[in-house]
Protein backbone atom coordinates (compact mmCIF):
# COMPACT_ATOMS: atom_id res chain seq x y z
CA UNK A 1 0.00 0.00 0.00
CA UNK A 2 1.35 3.38 -1.01
CA UNK A 3 1.63 5.88 1.84
CA UNK A 4 -0.27 9.03 0.97
CA UNK A 5 -1.43 12.16 2.73
CA UNK A 6 -4.92 10.75 3.00
CA UNK A 7 -4.06 7.42 4.61
CA UNK A 8 -1.47 8.94 6.91
CA UNK A 9 -4.01 11.38 8.32
CA UNK A 10 -6.71 8.75 8.54
CA UNK A 11 -4.42 6.23 10.13
CA UNK A 12 -5.09 3.49 7.60
CA UNK A 13 -1.43 3.28 6.61
CA UNK A 14 -0.55 2.13 10.11
CA UNK A 15 -3.36 -0.42 10.10
CA UNK A 16 -2.26 -1.84 6.78
CA UNK A 17 1.35 -1.91 7.93
CA UNK A 18 0.43 -3.72 11.12
CA UNK A 19 -1.49 -6.37 9.25
CA UNK A 20 1.42 -6.91 6.90
CA UNK A 21 3.95 -7.10 9.70
CA UNK A 22 1.97 -9.52 11.83
CA UNK A 23 3.41 -12.54 10.07
CA UNK A 24 6.96 -11.28 9.92
CA UNK A 25 7.46 -9.72 13.33
CA UNK A 26 4.64 -11.08 15.45
CA UNK A 27 2.61 -7.85 15.66
CA UNK A 28 -1.03 -8.71 15.72
CA UNK A 29 -4.15 -6.70 14.98
CA UNK A 30 -4.57 -4.98 18.31
CA UNK A 31 -5.61 -1.73 16.67
CA UNK A 32 -9.25 -2.05 17.63
CA UNK A 33 -8.36 -2.08 21.32
CA UNK A 34 -8.02 1.69 21.56
CA UNK A 35 -9.56 4.66 19.85
CA UNK A 36 -7.21 5.92 17.17
CA UNK A 37 -6.48 9.64 17.37
CA UNK A 38 -6.35 11.61 14.14
CA UNK A 39 -4.18 14.68 13.67
CA UNK A 40 -4.51 17.08 10.73
CA UNK A 41 -1.39 19.20 10.12
CA UNK A 42 -1.96 22.92 10.03
CA UNK A 43 -1.77 24.68 6.67
CA UNK A 44 1.81 25.58 5.83
CA UNK A 45 3.18 23.59 8.77
CA UNK A 46 6.87 22.84 9.13
CA UNK A 47 8.75 21.21 12.01
CA UNK A 48 12.19 21.23 13.64
CA UNK A 49 13.39 18.15 15.50
CA UNK A 50 16.35 18.30 17.89
CA UNK A 51 18.03 14.92 18.26
CA UNK A 52 21.28 13.46 19.48
CA UNK A 53 24.10 12.66 17.09
CA UNK A 54 23.74 9.00 16.12
CA UNK A 55 26.46 6.44 16.73
CA UNK A 56 25.03 3.93 14.25
CA UNK A 57 24.72 5.32 10.69
CA UNK A 58 21.94 2.91 9.73
CA UNK A 59 19.85 4.15 12.66
CA UNK A 60 20.05 7.70 11.36
CA UNK A 61 19.35 6.51 7.82
CA UNK A 62 16.17 4.76 8.97
CA UNK A 63 15.11 7.80 11.03
CA UNK A 64 15.65 10.15 8.10
CA UNK A 65 13.87 7.77 5.71
CA UNK A 66 10.85 7.68 8.02
CA UNK A 67 10.91 11.46 8.26
CA UNK A 68 11.11 11.84 4.48
CA UNK A 69 8.19 9.43 4.04
CA UNK A 70 6.15 11.60 6.39
CA UNK A 71 7.04 14.74 4.43
CA UNK A 72 6.26 13.04 1.13
CA UNK A 73 2.86 11.94 2.43
CA UNK A 74 1.82 15.14 4.20
CA UNK A 75 3.79 17.99 2.64
CA UNK A 76 5.09 18.96 6.12
CA UNK A 77 8.79 19.78 5.91
CA UNK A 78 10.81 18.45 8.84
CA UNK A 79 14.25 19.81 9.66
CA UNK A 80 16.51 17.58 11.76
CA UNK A 81 19.05 19.34 14.01
CA UNK A 82 21.76 17.09 15.47
CA UNK A 83 23.71 17.84 18.62
CA UNK A 84 26.11 15.86 20.77
CA UNK A 85 24.64 13.90 23.64
CA UNK A 86 26.04 16.40 26.11
CA UNK A 87 24.59 19.38 24.19
CA UNK A 88 21.05 18.12 23.58
CA UNK A 89 20.17 18.49 27.26
CA UNK A 90 21.07 22.19 27.74
CA UNK A 91 19.77 23.22 24.31
CA UNK A 92 16.42 21.55 24.99
CA UNK A 93 16.23 23.23 28.40
CA UNK A 94 16.93 26.63 26.84
CA UNK A 95 14.26 26.06 24.19
CA UNK A 96 11.75 25.14 26.88
CA UNK A 97 12.56 28.17 29.01
CA UNK A 98 12.63 30.81 26.26
CA UNK A 99 9.69 29.36 24.36
CA UNK A 100 11.31 29.14 20.94
CA UNK A 101 13.49 26.83 18.90
CA UNK A 102 12.78 23.21 17.96
CA UNK A 103 9.25 21.85 18.01
CA UNK A 104 10.22 18.32 19.01
CA UNK A 105 13.14 17.02 21.04
CA UNK A 106 14.67 13.56 21.35
CA UNK A 107 15.87 13.88 24.93
CA UNK A 108 17.60 11.87 27.67
CA UNK A 109 16.37 10.03 30.76
CA UNK A 110 13.82 12.10 32.70
CA UNK A 111 14.78 15.44 31.13
CA UNK A 112 11.11 16.14 30.22
CA UNK A 113 10.41 16.13 33.96
CA UNK A 114 12.49 19.32 34.28
CA UNK A 115 10.00 21.37 32.26
CA UNK A 116 6.68 19.43 32.14
CA UNK A 117 4.59 22.61 31.87
CA UNK A 118 6.44 23.49 28.65
CA UNK A 119 5.40 20.31 26.85
CA UNK A 120 2.28 19.24 24.98
CA UNK A 121 0.05 16.60 26.51
CA UNK A 122 0.54 13.44 24.41
CA UNK A 123 -1.75 11.20 26.45
CA UNK A 124 -4.12 10.39 23.60
CA UNK A 125 -1.25 9.20 21.43
CA UNK A 126 0.62 7.49 24.26
CA UNK A 127 -2.41 5.48 25.36
CA UNK A 128 -3.29 4.53 21.81
CA UNK A 129 0.20 3.28 20.97
CA UNK A 130 0.47 1.37 24.24
CA UNK A 131 -2.83 -0.41 23.63
CA UNK A 132 -1.96 -1.10 20.01
CA UNK A 133 1.50 -2.51 20.46
CA UNK A 134 1.51 -4.66 23.56
CA UNK A 135 2.20 -1.97 26.15
CA UNK A 136 5.11 0.29 27.06
CA UNK A 137 7.93 -1.07 29.20
CA UNK A 138 7.32 0.29 32.72
CA UNK A 139 10.76 1.86 33.20
CA UNK A 140 10.55 3.75 29.94
CA UNK A 141 6.94 4.73 30.51
CA UNK A 142 7.87 6.23 33.88
CA UNK A 143 10.29 8.63 32.22
CA UNK A 144 7.56 9.85 29.87
CA UNK A 145 4.65 10.36 32.30
CA UNK A 146 3.79 13.01 34.86
CA UNK A 147 0.73 12.84 37.09
CA UNK A 148 -0.67 10.04 34.95
CA UNK A 149 -0.29 11.95 31.67
CA UNK A 150 2.19 11.44 28.85
CA UNK A 151 4.39 14.52 28.59
CA UNK A 152 6.61 12.60 26.16
CA UNK A 153 6.64 9.30 24.28
CA UNK A 154 9.22 6.66 25.23
CA UNK A 155 11.51 6.12 22.28
CA UNK A 156 14.11 3.57 23.31
CA UNK A 157 16.53 2.22 25.82
CA UNK A 158 20.11 2.26 24.59
CA UNK A 159 21.47 -0.89 26.06
CA UNK A 160 24.62 -0.79 28.10
CA UNK A 161 26.80 -3.89 28.18
CA UNK A 162 30.40 -4.75 28.85
CA UNK A 163 32.38 -5.12 25.64
CA UNK A 164 35.65 -6.98 25.93
CA UNK A 165 38.42 -8.71 24.00
CA UNK A 166 37.90 -12.43 24.40
CA UNK A 167 41.54 -13.31 23.70
CA UNK A 168 42.74 -10.78 26.26
CA UNK A 169 40.38 -12.16 28.89
CA UNK A 170 41.72 -15.67 28.29
CA UNK A 171 45.33 -14.47 28.28
CA UNK A 172 44.63 -12.97 31.71
CA UNK A 173 43.72 -16.44 32.98
CA UNK A 174 39.91 -16.40 32.73
CA UNK A 175 38.07 -18.99 30.66
CA UNK A 176 34.74 -17.21 31.01
CA UNK A 177 33.57 -13.78 32.05
CA UNK A 178 32.96 -13.37 35.81
CA UNK A 179 29.33 -13.04 36.82
CA UNK A 180 29.85 -11.14 40.10
CA UNK A 181 31.58 -7.90 41.08
CA UNK A 182 34.28 -9.67 43.11
CA UNK A 183 35.32 -11.78 40.13
CA UNK A 184 35.09 -8.76 37.87
CA UNK A 185 37.59 -6.84 39.99
CA UNK A 186 39.98 -9.78 39.80
CA UNK A 187 39.65 -9.86 36.02
CA UNK A 188 40.41 -6.14 35.77
CA UNK A 189 43.49 -6.61 37.97
CA UNK A 190 44.67 -9.46 35.76
CA UNK A 191 44.08 -7.45 32.58
CA UNK A 192 46.12 -4.56 33.97
CA UNK A 193 48.96 -6.93 34.86
CA UNK A 194 48.98 -8.14 31.26
CA UNK A 195 49.12 -4.59 29.90
CA UNK A 196 45.59 -4.78 28.54
CA UNK A 197 43.66 -2.66 31.07
CA UNK A 198 40.00 -1.79 31.44
CA UNK A 199 38.52 1.70 31.47
CA UNK A 200 35.20 3.21 32.53
CA UNK A 201 34.28 6.91 32.36
CA UNK A 202 34.34 8.99 35.52
CA UNK A 203 33.80 12.21 33.54
CA UNK A 204 30.52 13.97 32.82
CA UNK A 205 29.38 11.49 30.20
CA UNK A 206 25.60 11.68 29.84
CA UNK A 207 25.26 8.04 28.96
CA UNK A 208 28.27 5.93 29.85
CA UNK A 209 29.29 7.94 32.91
CA UNK A 210 25.81 7.78 34.40
CA UNK A 211 25.39 4.11 33.53
CA UNK A 212 28.63 3.20 35.28
CA UNK A 213 27.99 5.33 38.38
CA UNK A 214 24.47 4.04 38.90
CA UNK A 215 25.59 0.43 38.45
CA UNK A 216 28.33 0.94 41.05
CA UNK A 217 25.83 2.34 43.54
CA UNK A 218 22.92 -0.02 42.91
CA UNK A 219 24.98 -3.20 42.69
CA UNK A 220 26.11 -2.61 46.28
CA UNK A 221 22.60 -1.86 47.52
CA UNK A 222 22.96 1.91 47.67
CA UNK A 223 20.42 4.43 46.43
CA UNK A 224 20.25 8.19 46.25
CA UNK A 225 16.76 8.41 47.77
CA UNK A 226 14.18 6.13 49.35
CA UNK A 227 10.63 5.57 48.17
CA UNK A 228 9.46 8.84 49.69
CA UNK A 229 12.19 10.88 48.02
CA UNK A 230 14.25 11.32 51.21
CA UNK A 231 17.98 11.48 50.44
CA UNK A 232 19.63 8.27 51.68
CA UNK A 233 22.89 8.27 49.76
CA UNK A 234 24.98 8.63 52.95
CA UNK A 235 24.94 4.95 53.83
CA UNK A 236 27.21 1.95 54.43
CA UNK A 237 26.12 0.56 51.07
CA UNK A 238 27.20 3.70 49.25
CA UNK A 239 30.53 3.68 51.09
CA UNK A 240 31.07 0.07 49.97
CA UNK A 241 30.31 1.08 46.38
CA UNK A 242 32.82 3.94 46.53
CA UNK A 243 35.51 1.71 47.99
CA UNK A 244 34.89 -0.85 45.25
CA UNK A 245 35.10 1.91 42.63
CA UNK A 246 38.45 2.99 44.05
CA UNK A 247 39.85 -0.49 43.60
CA UNK A 248 38.54 -0.75 40.04
CA UNK A 249 39.92 2.68 39.19
CA UNK A 250 43.42 1.51 40.10
CA UNK A 251 43.24 -0.97 37.22
CA UNK A 252 42.07 1.58 34.62
CA UNK A 253 44.00 3.35 31.93
CA UNK A 254 44.93 6.88 33.12
CA UNK A 255 42.62 9.76 32.33
CA UNK A 256 39.17 8.18 32.68
CA UNK A 257 38.12 10.98 35.04
CA UNK A 258 37.86 13.29 32.01
CA UNK A 259 36.16 10.85 29.63
CA UNK A 260 32.96 11.86 27.88
CA UNK A 261 30.70 9.52 25.91
CA UNK A 262 33.06 9.29 22.93
CA UNK A 263 36.22 8.52 24.84
CA UNK A 264 35.75 4.94 25.96
CA UNK A 265 34.73 4.02 22.40
CA UNK A 266 37.89 5.60 21.03
CA UNK A 267 40.12 4.01 23.66
CA UNK A 268 38.74 0.53 22.98
CA UNK A 269 38.94 0.82 19.20
CA UNK A 270 42.47 2.21 19.46
CA UNK A 271 43.53 -0.81 21.50
CA UNK A 272 44.21 1.27 24.62
CA UNK A 273 41.70 -0.70 26.72
CA UNK A 274 40.46 -4.26 26.42
CA UNK A 275 37.26 -3.85 28.39
CA UNK A 276 34.66 -1.12 28.86
CA UNK A 277 30.88 -0.72 28.87
CA UNK A 278 29.16 0.70 25.84
CA UNK A 279 26.36 0.37 23.38
CA UNK A 280 26.59 -2.02 20.45
CA UNK A 281 27.70 0.92 18.31
CA UNK A 282 31.28 0.24 19.29
CA UNK A 283 31.12 -3.20 17.73
CA UNK A 284 29.78 -1.81 14.47
CA UNK A 285 32.40 0.90 14.40
CA UNK A 286 34.99 -1.87 14.45
CA UNK A 287 33.12 -3.93 11.87
CA UNK A 288 33.10 -1.18 9.26
CA UNK A 289 36.85 -0.54 9.51
CA UNK A 290 38.93 -3.18 7.68
CA UNK A 291 41.90 -2.30 9.88
CA UNK A 292 39.89 -3.41 12.92
CA UNK A 293 38.65 -6.72 11.54
CA UNK A 294 40.72 -8.74 14.02
CA UNK A 295 39.46 -6.65 16.94
CA UNK A 296 35.83 -6.98 15.82
CA UNK A 297 36.12 -10.77 15.56
CA UNK A 298 37.57 -10.83 19.09
CA UNK A 299 34.80 -8.72 20.68
CA UNK A 300 32.22 -10.16 23.02
CA UNK A 301 29.41 -8.56 25.03
CA UNK A 302 27.88 -9.40 28.40
CA UNK A 303 25.61 -7.73 30.93
CA UNK A 304 27.29 -6.03 33.90
CA UNK A 305 28.21 -8.28 36.85
CA UNK A 306 25.92 -8.78 39.82
CA UNK A 307 27.05 -7.19 43.06
CA UNK A 308 26.25 -7.79 46.74
CA UNK A 309 22.65 -6.69 46.15
CA UNK A 310 22.16 -10.05 44.42
CA UNK A 311 20.37 -9.02 41.22
CA UNK A 312 21.10 -7.35 37.91
CA UNK A 313 20.62 -3.59 38.32
CA UNK A 314 21.40 -1.39 35.35
CA UNK A 315 20.42 2.11 34.32
CA UNK A 316 20.77 2.07 30.53
CA UNK A 317 20.33 5.26 28.58
CA UNK A 318 16.73 6.13 27.86
CA UNK A 319 15.44 8.51 25.21
CA UNK A 320 12.02 10.10 24.75
CA UNK A 321 10.25 12.24 22.16
CA UNK A 322 8.42 15.31 23.40
CA UNK A 323 6.74 18.31 21.80
CA UNK A 324 7.27 21.81 23.14
CA UNK A 325 4.09 23.74 23.82
CA UNK A 326 5.58 26.74 22.01
CA UNK A 327 5.24 24.92 18.67
CA UNK A 328 3.08 26.73 16.13
CA UNK A 329 2.05 23.40 14.64
CA UNK A 330 0.91 21.03 17.40
CA UNK A 331 -1.25 18.93 15.10
CA UNK A 332 1.60 18.47 12.63
CA UNK A 333 3.95 17.52 15.47
CA UNK A 334 1.56 14.88 16.77
CA UNK A 335 0.95 13.59 13.24
CA UNK A 336 4.72 13.23 12.80
CA UNK A 337 5.09 11.27 16.03
CA UNK A 338 2.18 9.02 15.19
CA UNK A 339 3.73 8.32 11.80
CA UNK A 340 7.22 7.43 13.01
CA UNK A 341 5.68 5.14 15.65
CA UNK A 342 3.81 3.30 12.91
CA UNK A 343 4.64 -0.40 12.81
CA UNK A 344 6.48 -0.34 9.51
CA UNK A 345 8.48 2.72 10.50
CA UNK A 346 9.34 1.56 14.01
CA UNK A 347 10.40 -1.89 12.86
CA UNK A 348 12.61 -0.38 10.17
CA UNK A 349 14.17 1.95 12.73
CA UNK A 350 14.81 -0.80 15.32
CA UNK A 351 16.38 -2.95 12.62
CA UNK A 352 18.45 -0.06 11.33
CA UNK A 353 19.79 0.61 14.82
CA UNK A 354 21.36 -2.89 14.84
CA UNK A 355 20.63 -3.51 18.56
CA UNK A 356 21.77 -0.02 19.56
CA UNK A 357 18.19 1.11 20.30
CA UNK A 358 15.94 -1.28 22.19
CA UNK A 359 12.27 -0.82 21.36
CA UNK A 360 9.85 1.06 23.68
CA UNK A 361 6.87 -1.22 23.07
CA UNK A 362 6.63 -4.97 23.68
CA UNK A 363 5.26 -5.75 20.21
CA UNK A 364 8.74 -5.29 18.75
CA UNK A 365 10.49 -7.91 20.89
CA UNK A 366 10.29 -10.32 17.96
CA UNK A 367 12.11 -7.99 15.59
CA UNK A 368 14.75 -10.19 13.91
CA UNK A 369 17.55 -7.82 14.86
CA UNK A 370 17.76 -9.48 18.30
CA UNK A 371 18.69 -12.88 16.89
CA UNK A 372 20.75 -11.66 13.95
CA UNK A 373 24.07 -11.68 15.85
CA UNK A 374 25.07 -13.20 19.23
CA UNK A 375 26.63 -9.88 20.28
CA UNK A 376 23.13 -8.33 20.23
CA UNK A 377 21.78 -10.62 22.92
CA UNK A 378 22.75 -8.63 26.08
CA UNK A 379 21.23 -5.51 24.52
CA UNK A 380 17.87 -7.16 23.82
CA UNK A 381 16.86 -6.93 27.49
CA UNK A 382 17.60 -3.23 27.97
CA UNK A 383 14.03 -1.89 27.89
CA UNK A 384 12.72 -4.65 30.15
CA UNK A 385 15.57 -4.47 32.70
CA UNK A 386 15.93 -0.69 32.84
CA UNK A 387 15.84 0.84 36.33
CA UNK A 388 15.02 4.59 36.31
CA UNK A 389 17.70 6.96 37.55
CA UNK A 390 15.52 8.30 40.37
CA UNK A 391 15.35 4.91 42.09
CA UNK A 392 13.91 4.30 44.58
CA UNK A 393 12.01 7.58 44.70
CA UNK A 394 9.51 9.16 42.33
CA UNK A 395 10.58 10.58 39.01
CA UNK A 396 10.18 14.31 38.67
CA UNK A 397 12.08 17.57 38.65
CA UNK A 398 14.26 16.43 41.57
CA UNK A 399 15.49 13.23 39.92
CA UNK A 400 15.94 15.02 36.62
CA UNK A 401 17.88 17.86 38.22
CA UNK A 402 20.17 15.58 40.22
CA UNK A 403 20.94 13.56 37.09
CA UNK A 404 21.58 16.67 34.98
CA UNK A 405 23.92 17.99 37.68
CA UNK A 406 25.95 14.74 37.70
CA UNK A 407 25.63 14.39 41.48
CA UNK A 408 26.29 10.65 41.47
CA UNK A 409 28.94 10.74 38.74
CA UNK A 410 30.88 13.42 40.60
CA UNK A 411 30.70 11.54 43.90
CA UNK A 412 32.60 8.59 42.50
CA UNK A 413 35.00 10.78 40.51
CA UNK A 414 35.91 12.82 43.60
CA UNK A 415 36.66 9.69 45.59
CA UNK A 416 38.61 7.67 43.03
CA UNK A 417 40.81 10.61 42.08
CA UNK A 418 41.53 11.54 45.69
CA UNK A 419 39.85 14.95 45.55
CA UNK A 420 37.80 13.91 48.57
CA UNK A 421 37.81 11.00 50.96
CA UNK A 422 35.05 8.44 50.35
CA UNK A 423 33.18 9.78 53.35
CA UNK A 424 33.52 13.41 52.25
CA UNK A 425 32.51 12.56 48.68
CA UNK A 426 29.42 10.83 50.01
CA UNK A 427 28.52 13.77 52.26
CA UNK A 428 29.02 16.19 49.38
CA UNK A 429 26.69 14.12 47.20
CA UNK A 430 24.17 14.11 50.04
CA UNK A 431 24.37 17.90 50.30
CA UNK A 432 23.99 18.39 46.53
CA UNK A 433 21.14 15.89 46.21
CA UNK A 434 19.29 17.62 49.05
CA UNK A 435 19.15 20.80 46.95
CA UNK A 436 16.84 18.95 44.56
CA UNK A 437 14.98 16.68 46.96
CA UNK A 438 13.36 19.12 49.39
Amino acid sequence: MKITRRNVLAGTAGIAAGAALGGRFGIGNAFAQAAEPTFTPEAGASLRVLRWVPFVPAEEEAFLANTKAFTDATGVAVRIDKESWEDVRPKAAVAANVGSGPDIVMSWFDDPQQYPDKLLDLTDLGEYLGARDGGWYPGLEGYAKRDGKFIALPLCAIGNAICYRDSHMKAAGFSEFPKDTAGFLELCKALQAKGTPAGFPHGKAVGDGNNYAHWLLWSHGGKMVDESGTVTINSPETLAAIQYAQELYKTFIPGTESWLDVNNNRAFLAGQVSLTANGVSMYYAAMKDPALAELAADMRSVNLPIGPVGESVELHQASTMSVFSHTQYPEAAKAYLKFIYGNDQMNAWVQGANAYCCQPLRAYESNPVWTANPIHEPYSRASASLRPNGYAGPLGSASAGAMADYVLVDMFAEAVTGQRSPEDAMRNAERRASRYYR
